[in-house]
């Protein structure tokens, strides 16, 4: 008999701060490719799918970008979902969220110190 050992969700500044910039980008990839002012059933899916594994990454406040993991959490067609939004959201979040975007831009190694 085997028991599921419930890990405590991430609800830590980092974290939410990830969802949030993923609920952006999800709204305006859905806005500018499915023509809508809310999010249609497919992004919310999405959207809710992302929030999920943000809430249950192993890495907590220590994660990285997600591009950069070692552990590939997504299923395989959200995940080329989720890319395809950020192809195509990223250019579009320095229009629409400047500063956001330029926090969210990953410094290199030396300049980080």
């Amino acid at each position: 008999m085997t028991t599921k050992v419930k890990r405590k969700l991430n609800d830590g500044p980092k974290i939410r701060k990830e969802q949030e910039i993923v609920t952006k980008m999800i709204r305006i990839y859905c806005k500018k490719k499915h023509h809508q002012k809310e999010l249609c059933e497919t992004c919310q899916d999405l959207n809710a799918y992302a929030f999920k594994r943000l809430s249950l990454c192993q890495f907590g406040e220590e994660k990285t970008a997600c591009a950069k993991c070692p552990v590939h959490c997504y299923k395989r067609d959200y995940r080329q979902s989720i890319k395809e939004v950020m192809r195509f959201a990223g250019p579009w979040m320095l229009i629409y969220h400047p500063i956001e975007s330029i926090k969210h831009i990953p410094l290199p190694a030396k300049l980080r110190k």
